[in-house]
Order: structure tokens, then C-alpha cells, then sequence
């Protein structure tokens, strides 16, 4: 399968929302980001989100499910795949790939939480067994 498109921001919230809700209608979704949004935050429209959610079927982000009178829809690609695209890409294009930049600006933009430091270190003993 090849590559998907590169999602926006606004389309990155939208996939939270299928990440976390699952296959689900522009109704549900709708309802979802709302109940998430602050106050400083506009309310999103419906119209809004379907027009959103047709764009990314056509980018392939999302799988559309038209048996029902309500289209479903589905995040094409698990949350992993897309983050690690993501990070691939920030990765080449702002620390010219080195993996080691990355992670010392992402650790010194927002400390990590003991628990995250574990998961962290827990990862990194397993990539030295591989090696």
C-alpha cells in the first residue's frame, strides 16, 4: 500500500477522534470533538466535518462505509503508522536525521513523566539486545 497523504492539523484531530472512538459517523465524531474542546475553542460544524472527512477519503486517510444510510467512517491507518510517519518526516526535515537531536529537543521542549522516562528506557534496552 502506498504512502498516505500527510495530514493537516485539523485532519490530525479528526483522526484522534477515529483512533479513539473507532468506525463512526460525522454525527459521533462531531459530538466527540465538541465534548473535547475548550472554551476558547469555536465549535466545530457539522458541514464542516463531513467536508473534512471526504477530503482525507480521497487523500486515503479514512475508509468510508456507504451500506448504511449513515456512512461510516474509519482511520485507513493505526495511530502508530501515522505518528511514525510524522515522525519520520520531522525527523529529515528538521534534524536532518539524526534521531539523537530529536529526542534530546523533544525531552528538553516538555520533561517526560516518570512513567514515560521508564518506557523510554525499557525501549532503549530492547533496541541494544537487538543490536
Amino acid at each position: 500500500m502506498s504512502r498516505p497523504s500527510k495530514p493537516t492539523e485539523a485532519e490530525l484531530e479528526l483522526l484522534r477522534s477515529l483512533w479513539e472512538l473507532g468506525p463512526s459517523t460525522v454525527r459521533h465524531i462531531k459530538e466527540h470533538l465538541d465534548q473535547k474542546k475548550s472554551a476558547q475553542q469555536k465549535e466545530v460544524g457539522y458541514t464542516t466535518v463531513l467536508k473534512l472527512l471526504q477530503i482525507m477519503t480521497d487523500k486515503g486517510l479514512v475508509t468510508r462505509d456507504e451500506s448504511a444510510r449513515s456512512h461510516i467512517y474509519s482511520a485507513a491507518y493505526p495511530q502508530e503508522s501515522t505518528q511514525r510517519q510524522l515522525v519520520g518526516d520531522l525527523l529529515e526535515k528538521a534534524f536532518a536525521g539524526s534521531a539523537t537531536k530529536l529526542v534530546l529537543q523533544a525531552l528538553s521542549a516538555k520533561p517526560a513523566s516518570a512513567e514515560e522516562l521508564a518506557d523510554i528506557r525499557a525501549l532503549l534496552d530492547d533496541l541494544e539486545d537487538q543490536s
